[in-house]
């Protein structure tokens, strides 16, 4: 039997509209939009890496309290804003102001249905400054809905320095994170011959390591002045395992945060 999106019991696009009205009238019920993106990821790994973890934690998440809490995952939206990739191959990209105007489209016509709370749950670290936009536009026009919104793997903060090998600058672009994540939920798109990271070599002391690791200092580069190969971090280190337990103590996150939009927002 061919399972094209909508196979998992949490999603939008595999009930009826009749189904999604109900939930959505359910008191304090909420609404899930993963968003990712189409770009390389370093010679190992595919270019749906971001769309792929954000749909996977916000489905798996949103398993662990489906029988308490009314909750939809709306369809994976791809689309995303990478510019810094462009030279590379393989990137799908939206322009800023047509992603911003894109996001706020999509979920005020799936608002319509009546759910009480909005969580964009963001893959792709480029595409923070459109969701912010677009989450503050969505809020001023849907007053009566909270609208909120989050990258995954900031989810991680408390826990991942028990995890990660890495040395700050490891869990880069396709690097130790992104790479073990993959190895967990898709290992048959995880090319494991090809594995090769670079290190981030930034000359500025507040500026990024990587998702954990850094200052305040935002600096314009394209992908291609760290990283030959688009890769930049340490694959290297990467596991299944390491996978597994990054992506289960995530789905807890998940769980905690689905609860307390659940408690903010019933009657």
């Amino acid at each position: 039997m061919y399972e094209c999106f909508g196979s998992q019991p949490t999603a939008w696009a595999g009930k009826t509209a009749a189904e999604i009205k109900a939930i959505a009238e359910e008191d304090g019920s909420i609404l899930v939009l993963p968003v990712g993106s189409i770009e390389q990821h370093g010679p190992h790994l595919p270019v749906s890496t971001d769309t792929i973890c954000a749909d996977a934690l916000a489905h798996e998440g949103a398993k662990l309290v489906m029988d308490e809490i009314p909750i939809l995952i709306g369809p994976a939206q791809w689309a995303g804003n990478s510019p810094y990739h462009v030279g590379f191959p393989g990137r799908i990209d939206v322009t800023f102001s047509k992603l911003v105007e894109f996001y706020e489209e999509m979920a005020s016509s799936a608002l319509e249905t009546g759910f009480d709370a909005l969580l964009f749950l963001n893959g792709h670290g480029g595409n923070h400054n459109a969701i912010g936009g677009a989450s503050k536009a969505i809020g001023l026009d849907h007053p009566d809905i909270e609208v909120l919104a989050i990258t995954y793997f900031g989810l991680a903060a408390d826990f991942i320095d028990e995890i990660r090998d890495s040395k700050p600058g490891g869990m880069n672009h396709a690097g130790e994170l992104e790479t073990s994540i993959m190895m967990h939920l898709r290992p048959d798109l995880v090319r494991g011959d090809l594995i090769e990271g670079a290190n981030l070599d930034e000359p500025y002391t507040h500026a990024y390591d990587d998702m954990f690791v850094g200052g305040p200092l935002s600096v314009h580069r394209l992908e291609e002045e760290y990283s030959e190969n688009g890769a930049v971090g340490n694959p290297e280190f990467a596991s299944a395992e390491k996978g597994k337990e990054i992506f289960e103590k995530l789905c807890t996150e998940m769980r905690i945060l689905f609860e307390e939009i659940y408690e903010q927002n019933a009657n």
